[in-house]
């Protein structure tokens, strides 16, 4: 570790993992003693050209960790999906941390830094039934993280001869605002799974009493495994 390193952390909204990990960088690391914030929706071409630029300028064209922690949950029977929102899914949970890999590669390869990608359990677990509620219903979600994961499996040996490290941060049960998404929560009229709406929404909604994280107690565990704390 060098006494000053940089990280670009997307998906920083407030009270999710994100801007958790933020915090734990800033307070338990000497070497992150400034934090700026900067817009960035990692599906926006302009969005992600504006960051580089600025991180560029900032840090002199390198920095250390990247860390792809922007992405969406999601619910619903594939049978009843609505193909156009599995697409935005898609865009959100794959394509862009791809996008913002390629574009901030550079910087990582001058810096032979890290990039870090937050994933789930759920691209492991891809069956409906699973935890107390014997629920889950996340095909599409599970299938866009695990895209990630094998893309990120991947790169980790293209970028090995370059002496970037990948890591893949296997996320189980976290609390955060992400269950907030799905206050409300509805199955459509003809679903299979009508007859169970509320066990569904239940799980969607962090309310299914299953033991998870708190987000510091996270984003401090992460914090370790990328090595950045002192």
């Amino acid at each position: 570790m060098t006494s000053t390193e940089t990280a670009l952390i997307t998906g920083c909204s407030e009270g999710g993992i994100g801007s958790a990990l933020a915090l734990v960088l800033q307070q338990l690391s000497k070497a992150f003693l400034n934090v700026t914030t900067l817009t960035l929706d990692v599906v926006k071409s302009a969005d992600i050209k504006a960051a580089v630029e600025l991180v560029t300028k900032k840090t002199g064209g390198t920095f250390n960790y990247l860390i792809n922690n922007a992405g969406r949950n999601h619910f619903m029977p594939i049978l009843d999906e609505d193909l156009d929102v599995v697409r935005k899914l898609v865009e959100i949970n794959f394509y862009g941390p791809l996008a913002i890999t390629q574009t901030f590669a550079p910087l990582l390869l001058k810096a032979k830094g890290m990039a870090v990608f937050i994933t789930t359990v759920s691209g492991y677990i891809n069956v409906p039934y699973m935890g107390r509620t014997n629920v889950k219903l996340e095909g599409t979600y599970a299938a866009s993280k695990r895209s990630l994961e094998l893309a990120a499996e991947t790169l980790r040996l293209e970028l090995a001869p370059f002496d970037v490290d990948v890591l893949e941060v296997v996320t189980g049960g976290v609390k955060s605002r992400g269950q907030t998404y799905f206050d409300d929560f509805k199955l459509l009229e003809k679903s299979l799974y009508k007859s169970i709406e509320d066990v569904i929404a239940s799980r969607a909604q962090g309310k299914d009493q299953l033991l998870r994280m708190e987000t510091a107690e996270y984003a401090a565990a992460v914090a370790d495994k990328i090595k950045v704390l002192d």
